[in-house]
């Protein structure tokens, strides 16, 4: 169980939102099991008395006569009490969410009414989508990502192994005694859950074997990149390489894996590229493989794998965030895993998890190609990677 002591750093920010005059409805997206409810109640419980949560997972609620009938009721309270709270869950179930809200919130502006909407999805691309088509100018947005090393250790008390091969889902810390108790926990209550009820349910998907064939490949290939026809190659069910660019970004958008393109210096290469195949919590490629966590461990290539994907994941949660674009380049025999781009300063950084044996004839490559800000090698004789996934992606890349 997550720790109602413990609250996630993005907690002080939401409370500083809220304590404002009222401004803007606050948006809170990311994906499943990630703390979002927790840490919205813990927020919600420490500034209203009056608050009020309600929430749109059950079928028969997902409808907006449900959504005004929720919104009327903190109305009331605001009227009569001042200052209220209105806390929405799983926002993107509600069809045609945006423009009833969008309605709501101008007809409070207009007269006054002194109510703090905070809205929350587990679908963040389709969340996305519902602000940007109605609520323009309406809403600031919060991100939170899956936990961090830092999160999962000041909570929990977890060391880097423990962190590379279980991931960054709080609610699995009381199964880890028992490999199989979690490794079903993350594929039926997580992977299985975000497939069918925050992808196949709320988004047209014409082919979902497809779908799921891919994540499989995704999860199998992390840190790989792959052109779309090699993919469509080693999956079963017929498909066409837009198809598969449009399931990849549905499974990004559900915070499960993400493919990185090829950073080129020009957006328009960027979106041709080969897509380099990255999970976005290592727990993802361990519990799917069917390996006792600690084989990953024991064997290292499957742990330089885990490495090399739980840096990955840092810089992709921080990029999710806003904070940077994440890109990988590869000319030739010449590569470097991840090129981070912030304004306009680019970091080059490559990680290796074992002894280094070579002068990285990549980032030597790049740095002849590109301008680089910052060049940063995470393991071997540099960068610890417990320090490196300790602290804020900002703080390397400055």
């Amino acid at each position: 169980m997550l720790s109602n002591s413990y609250q996630r750093p993005q907690g002080e920010l939401l409370g500083a939102r809220l304590r404002e005059p009222r401004r803007f409805l606050q948006v809170v997206s990311g994906p499943r099991q990630v703390g979002k409810t927790t840490l919205v109640r813990q927020v919600a419980a420490s500034l209203r008395p009056d608050w009020r949560y309600a929430s749109a997972d059950e079928p028969t609620l997902r409808n907006r006569d449900w959504l005004v009938q929720q919104w009327e009721a903190s109305r009331l309270a605001a009227r009569l009490g001042g200052p209220s709270l209105l806390v929405l869950d799983e926002i993107q179930k509600i069809s045609a969410w945006s423009e009833t809200v969008k309605r709501l919130w101008d007809e409070d502006t207009a007269a006054g009414v002194p109510l703090q909407v905070v809205l929350l999805g587990s679908a963040p691309l389709l969340v996305q989508h519902g602000l940007s088509e109605s609520l323009a100018g309406r809403f600031e947005t919060l991100h939170l990502p899956h936990w961090s090393l830092a999160e999962m250790r000041d909570a929990f008390g977890w060391d880097l192994e423990q962190f590379l091969a279980f991931g960054g889902y709080p609610g699995s810390v009381p199964l880890i005694g028992n490999a199989e108790r979690w490794r079903r926990y993350i594929v039926d209550s997580l992977i299985e859950t975000a497939l069918s009820r925050d992808v196949l349910l709320l988004t047209r998907v014409d082919k979902p074997a497809l779908l799921r064939q891919l994540f499989q490949l995704a999860v199998a290939s992390s840190g790989q990149v792959l052109s779309y026809t090699k993919m469509l190659g080693q999956l079963q069910d017929a498909g066409n390489t837009t198809t598969l660019a449009h399931y990849l970004e549905l499974l990004s958008g559900a915070g499960l894996v993400t493919g990185l393109q090829k950073y080129a210096g020009t957006r328009t290469r960027q979106r041709g590229s080969s897509p380099k195949l990255q999970v976005l919590n290592t727990a993802l490629m361990t519990a799917p493989s069917g390996l006792d966590p600690a084989q990953w461990l024991e064997d290292p290539a499957r742990r330089g794998r885990l490495v090399e994907s739980a840096v990955g994941a840092h810089l992709a949660a921080a990029a999710a965030s806003g904070v940077l674009e994440l890109f990988y380049w590869r000319e030739g025999n010449h590569e470097v895993d991840f090129v981070v781009r912030r304004g306009n300063r680019v970091t080059a950084v490559e990680v290796k998890s074992g002894a280094r044996r070579e002068s990285l004839p990549g980032m030597k490559a790049f740095a002849k190609r590109f301008e680089v800000s910052r060049s940063l090698l995470v393991g071997a004789d540099g960068i610890l990677v417990g320090d490196f996934l300790s602290r804020p992606v900002a703080d390397w890349i400055g």
